[in-house]
C-alpha cells in the first residue's frame, strides 16, 4: 500500500479543449475554445489558482480522417500549433507544467530536442514531452509519404529516438558557458559533447546548439498502452497519460507497468500513472448524470459513426447498425489498444454498432459523475489502491466544467490532504516529485 501521506497529481488535457464532441454546443460554452488565445489563458490561469501540475496538450498532425458530415461538426478541426501556444502560456503563467506532444515518426529529434529545450528555458523549467507514435495515417500523406509506417516499427523508431533526444540535450554540462569576459571566453570546449549517432533509423551528429535544459531534461511522458508502448514506457517514461475502463484495470495497468520499470533498474516513484478521466461535478449525483446525458445527446450520429471508424481503423459506415460488431474486423496500423478498447467496450455491455459509436461519439473512457464528494471518493481509492498516482482530467466543457472542478473538486480533495495547497517547487519535475536527471557524458 502507498504511504498515508501520497498526494494526487492532477493534469489537465486540454487540446482538444474538451474530449467531448458535443462540449462546444453545451449550454453557455465557449464554442471556439480551441482556438481562442484569451479563453485558453483564462482556463491555464485558473489551473494554476488550483494548484494543478501540469496543462497537457496533444497534437494532431492532420485533420481528423473522418466523412465531411463528421468533421464539418467537429470543435476539433483547427488548434494551436502545441509549441507556439505553450511559450506564449508561459509568460501568463509561473509555476503550471506545460506538457506538449511531439512526433518520433514525422518529426526530426533535433528539432524536437531544440523545440523543448527552448521551452524548458523560457518557461523557467516547466516543460514536458508526450511522446507520441501517431496513429493517424493522414499524418504521413501531410508530410510527404505515401504510406503510415507500421505500428511495431514505429515504436522500435521512437526507442531510437528517444536516445538520440536525450542524448542532444545532454551535448552541454550545465556549467559548460563560463562567459568570462575579461579573458573572450564564452563556453569551455571541455564540456561540449558531439553525439555523433548513426543507428538503424537516425543519423544525428550534434551537438545541440542550446544549453541544457533547466530540469536536464523536460518530463518525459508517454501514451501508449499496447505491449511495444508499456515497453517505452517502462524504459523510458516519468508520466504515463492511460487510458483505462475502471479500477480493476487500471491496478492491472499500474502493476504491469511498474513491474517492467523495476526489472530495468528503475524506481517506481520515479513515473506517475495518470489516466484520463472525464469528469462531471453537479450537486447531487442525478444533477450529475443528467448534465452528462445533455451533452452525450449533442452528438450526431455522423460523428458517432466516425469515432467509431476512427477508433476502428476500419469503416464502420458499412456495418449494421443494429447489430453488434462483427467478429472478423480486419486488422489495420490505426492505435492497437484503442481498436481493443472499443470492441472489449461492445462486447462487455452487448452493444450494437449504433450504440457503441454513440458512446464513443461523444466519451467512452474512464468517467467520474457524481458530487464533489463521490469523486473524491474515487479518486481517493484510486490512490489507495495503486490503480494510479492521480489523474489527467478531462473537462465535459468550457469554462464551466473547469470551474466546477477548480472551485468544488479540489478544496474536497485539499480538505482530506490528498491533493496540495501550494507547488512544492518552481520546475514540473520538482512538483510531480521526480529527480532530475544525470548528464550522461558530464559529472554534475
Amino acid at each position: 500500500m502507498p504511504s498515508s501521506d501520497k498526494k494526487l497529481r492532477l493534469g489537465a488535457f486540454m487540446r482538444p479543449a474538451s474530449i467531448h464532441t458535443g462540449a462546444w454546443r453545451y449550454p453557455d460554452a465557449w464554442p471556439d475554445m480551441n482556438f481562442n488565445f484569451a479563453h485558453i489563458k483564462s482556463c491555464i490561469q485558473r489551473l494554476e489558482e488550483a494548484k494543478f501540475d501540469a496543462f497537457f496538450m496533444a497534437d494532431h498532425m492532420a485533420v481528423l480522417n473522418m466523412p465531411m458530415d463528421a468533421l464539418k461538426r467537429s470543435h476539433t478541426a483547427t488548434s494551436f500549433e502545441p509549441f507556439t501556444l505553450l511559450a506564449a502560456l508561459s509568460q501568463a503563467t509561473e509555476r503550471i507544467g506545460l506538457v506538449a506532444t511531439g512526433s518520433t515518426t514525422f518529426d526530426a529529434p533535433y528539432h524536437i530536442a531544440r523545440r523543448f529545450a527552448s521551452l524548458d528555458h523560457i518557461s523557467g523549467g516547466r516543460a514536458g514531452w508526450n511522446i507520441v507514435t501517431t496513429s493517424n495515417p493522414d499524418a504521413a500523406l501531410n508530410l510527404g509519404l505515401e504510406e503510415h509506417m507500421e505500428h511495431g516499427e514505429r515504436y522500435r523508431r521512437a526507442r531510437e529516438f528517444y536516445d538520440v533526444v536525450i542524448g542532444l540535450w545532454d551535448s552541454w554540462a550545465d556549467d559548460a558557458f563560463v562567459r568570462n569576459v575579461e579573458e573572450g571566453i564564452f563556453f569551455d570546449p571541455a564540456k561540449l559533447h558531439v553525439l555523433d549517432h548513426k543507428g538503424e533509423y537516425l543519423s544525428v551528429r550534434g551537438p545541440l546548439n542550446i544549453a541544457r535544459p533547466i530540469q536536464g531534461w523536460p518530463v518525459i511522458v508517454q501514451a501508449g498502452a499496447s505491449e511495444s508502448g508499456r515497453q517505452l514506457a517502462a524504459e523510458t517514461a516519468e508520466a504515463v497519460f492511460t487510458a483505462q475502463s475502471d479500477l480493476a484495470a487500471g491496478r492491472k495497468f499500474y502493476a504491469d507497468v511498474k513491474g517492467r520499470m523495476e526489472k530495468l533498474g528503475r524506481a517506481r516513484d520515479h513515473m506517475k500513472i495518470l489516466p484520463g478521466c472525464f469528469v462531471v461535478v453537479g450537486d447531487t449525483v442525478d444533477d450529475a448524470k443528467a448534465k452528462r446525458q445533455k451533452l452525450d445527446s449533442l452528438v450526431n450520429y455522423a460523428n458517432a459513426i466516425a469515432s467509431l471508424s476512427i477508433a476502428l481503423g476500419h469503416d464502420a459506415s458499412k456495418f449494421d447498425p443494429d447489430k453488434p460488431l462483427p467478429d472478423d474486423i480486419p486488422e489495420s496500423n490505426a492505435s492497437k489498444s484503442g481498436r481493443e478498447r472499443a470492441i472489449a467496450l461492445g462486447r462487455r455491455e452487448n452493444l450494437t454498432v449504433r450504440q457503441l459509436a454513440q458512446r464513443l461519439g461523444g466519451y467512452s473512457g474512464l468517467a467520474m459523475v457524481g458530487t464533489p464528494q463521490t469523486i473524491a471518493d474515487e479518486m481517493q481509492e484510486w490512490l489507495a489502491t495503486e490503480g494510479s498516482d492521480g489523474f489527467t482530467v478531462m473537462f465535459p466543457y468550457l469554462p464551466g466544467g473547469l470551474d466546477d472542478f477548480c472551485d468544488r473538486v479540489v478544496p474536497e480533495l485539499q480538505r482530506r490532504g490528498l491533493f496540495r495547497r501550494d507547488y512544492e517547487g518552481a520546475t514540473l519535475r520538482e512538483n510531480l516529485g521526480l529527480p532530475r536527471p544525470t548528464n550522461r557524458f558530464f559529472a554534475n
